[in-house]
């Protein structure tokens, strides 16, 4: 089993692929693993020069110097020390191959895929005997990283908005890669559909008790209240699955707390099918929300 699946070199500034290796394995999980270094490569200047990215069987190792990110995908039970050796060595041969002016000229992706055969001997090296191939010891690279450890990295908290990475860099223009939310799906329709009809009882019926509680019953003004948040919180649901935003997991269990305490206030003026109807709905646009990923258009960055 191949413990040193893919590797990845990308210029730090602006993302732009410069070589990786030949792709030989297609599991599921690799082309996840693949998509979220395209993902991570947009960003880089808003990361440390060391992270990782934990997955189910396979992780994201990656470092960068001078300019330049090395990264790569492993299986989970190679060492964090080896995967950063193997990295450590990437770099080691990329820089005796290419200069930093060549590489800050490069102006199309994948100017060095001579590269990958340098790549490919590295993987075989580590991927047969599980240890460093060339000047990197195994121990400074521990010793190194029990003073610095790499950060670990969720990729939830990396903020994409329509090709635009985690609202931190922009796009750069003509990099070619396009970052969208997946396609609306029909139970998304729906949720939209229910959410915008609880929405205008909540409005109505705010607006309605507005003209009472100002005449009669200054009492009230609470239940207004509670209507016209229930109401704004609704219409933010809809915004939310619509389009992607930094910070959606608090956001969406926030939204959810205000609607289900509101209508647990307003309980008296609505019946008990009611509250369940607003609440379902409340937690159904959640659900889809948090489920609705990052889709991205641009083409395998394996080669």
């Amino acid at each position: 089993m191949s413990l040193i699946l893919f590797a990845f070199v990308v210029r730090v500034r602006d993302g732009l692929p410069l070589s990786a290796s030949t792709d030989f394995e297609h599991n599921r999980e690799l082309q996840e693993r693949k998509q979220q270094l395209r993902t991570i490569s947009k960003a880089l200047p808003c990361f440390p020069d060391r992270g990782s990215i934990k997955g189910q069987e396979l992780n994201i190792y990656f470092v960068c110097s001078e300019g330049v990110s090395y990264m790569t995908v492993c299986h989970c039970s190679l060492p964090v020390a080896k995967a950063f050796c193997f990295l450590e060595d990437l770099r080691w041969e990329f820089t005796a191959c290419f200069n930093s002016t060549v590489v800050a000229l490069a102006a199309r992706p994948y100017p060095f895929l001579e590269f990958d055969g340098t790549i490919q001997k590295l993987k075989q090296q580590y991927n047969q005997s599980g240890g460093p191939a060339l000047e990197v010891t195994l121990a400074e690279v521990q010793e190194d990283l029990r003073i610095k450890p790499p950060q670990v990295i969720n990729l939830e908290e990396v903020d994409l908005t329509n090709g635009i990475a985690n609202g931190h860099i922009d796009q750069g223009p003509g990099s070619g890669q396009n970052v969208r939310l997946e396609p609306v799906t029909a139970p998304g329709i729906l949720s939209l559909v229910l959410n915008i009809m609880c929405a205008s009882l909540n409005i109505i019926r705010g607006v309605h008790l507005i003209e009472y509680t100002f005449q009669d019953d200054y009492d009230g003004i609470w239940n207004v209240v509670a209507f016209l948040l229930a109401f704004i919180c609704c219409v933010f649901q809809c915004h939310l699955y619509l389009f992607h935003s930094s910070r959606k997991k608090p956001k969406c269990f926030t939204l959810l707390s205000i609607i289900f305490l509101c209508n647990l206030y307003l309980f008296g003026l609505r019946n008990a099918w009611q509250l369940i109807f607003h609440i379902s709905v409340a937690s159904l646009s959640t659900f889809l929300i948090l489920t609705r990923k990052l889709q991205d258009r641009s083409g395998d960055c394996g080669v």
